[in-house]
């Protein structure tokens, strides 16, 4: 059986990640793409590589997505929550934006500035629980997930298992990320021209301002953290896509349980792979919905975890499909095997 698809904000870059892995899942078939402002136009005016699909991006309504199997809302942060209440003939949705992410209404509104829509069942599978499971325990059967945000899924993956076994002091984390310029979205209000990126590295959204900040606090809380507090520092740079995360904490226990916590809690997860003799690279994963981590320690007493991911597949398009997988029954690694291609 094929389920029937429908992406929402097709035209930007998630969208266009969401169709290259729906376009190499055996169980899925593509029906419909929509747009804001690029409806009426075709699919290859905004993706070049799809023009052998010869679709036309329509308007983004509820009643072009009702009737779907599943339909993929890839749309600007606060868009969501618009159309969400009126999808009520769709089996699955998943919102790839940050409206259904928090599950505090005072977070969002001090980040988001709109009226809190609630929150769904949080697509992060590997996220280990202080209950003791993982996330992807509370996935089956749903009907609607909300997509991690790129950032959030590095740092969470690099430090959940190190608080579920309470190793580390959680009152000083410091995150540092650098980021490739596809993570700020095509609209974004950041100066992403040419001219601006090439050669350089751009901090932004410095000071605890960056609204993914909100959302790693809640995964950390989810870990077992209390009151857990972050320096969170997204830095540009001139590469079109990939985040590597380098994230410290002061340590609570020896290296070596440290090192067993993370290799207990992700020694059988298919995309998480710790490398042992080698620090990770974006070109690695890139393409792939696969994680790679590597942790070191300094003779200060802190832990570093280092993580690379792509944010288009791993960081939101693969991480919608993996949890899509998870929420149908399916193998949760059907058409995601694409391995790393380096540039």
């Amino acid at each position: 059986m094929a389920y029937s698809v429908a992406v929402a904000g097709a035209s930007g870059y998630v969208g266009g990640e969401l169709i290259r892995l729906i376009l190499n899942h055996p169980d899925l078939e593509l029906r419909t793409v929509t747009a804001h402002s690029n409806a009426g136009q075709k699919l290859s005016s905004a993706h070049p590589q799809l023009a052998h699909l010869g679709l036309d991006l329509v308007e983004t309504t509820a009643s072009k997505l009702n009737g779907h199997d599943v339909v993929f809302l890839a749309l600007p942060h606060t868009q969501s929550a618009a159309i969400a209440g009126d999808l009520d003939a769709v089996g699955l949705i998943l919102d790839c934006g940050a409206d259904f992410r928090l599950e505090s209404s005072e977070r969002w509104e001090e980040f988001y500035q709109t009226k809190h829509a609630g929150a769904w069942n949080y697509g992060l599978p590997e996220l280990t629980l202080a209950d003791g499971g993982k996330q992807r325990g509370r996935l089956a059967s749903v009907q609607a997930i909300a997509v991690p945000g790129c950032n959030v899924t590095a740092v969470t993956l690099s430090l959940a298992p190190l608080i579920t076994a309470d190793l580390i002091e959680t009152d000083d984390i410091v995150s540092n990320l650098t980021v490739g310029t596809s993570g700020a979205g095509k609209s974004s209000k950041v100066e992403l021209s040419a001219s601006e990126m090439s050669g350089n590295l751009k901090a932004y959204a410095v000071g605890g301002i960056h609204r993914h900040v909100p959302e790693i606090l809640q995964n950390l809380e989810k870990a077992g953290a209390v009151d857990p507090k972050i320096t969170f520092t997204p830095v540009l740079a001139p590469v079109s896509r990939g985040i590597l995360a380098v994230t410290s904490a002061k340590m609570k226990a020896s290296p070596e349980k440290l090192t067993e916590a993370l290799q207990d809690a992700y020694h059988d997860e298919s995309f998480i792979e710790l490398l042992t003799d080698s620090l990770p690279e974006t070109a690695s994963v890139t393409g792939s919905n696969r994680v790679h981590l590597s942790h070191r320690f300094d003779p200060s007493g802190r832990i570093t975890v280092i993580c690379a991911i792509d944010n288009l597949v791993k960081g939101t398009a693969g991480a919608a499909i993996q949890s899509m997988n998870i929420a149908l029954g399916m193998v949760e690694q059907t058409g995601l095997n694409q391995t790393g291609i380096r540039p």
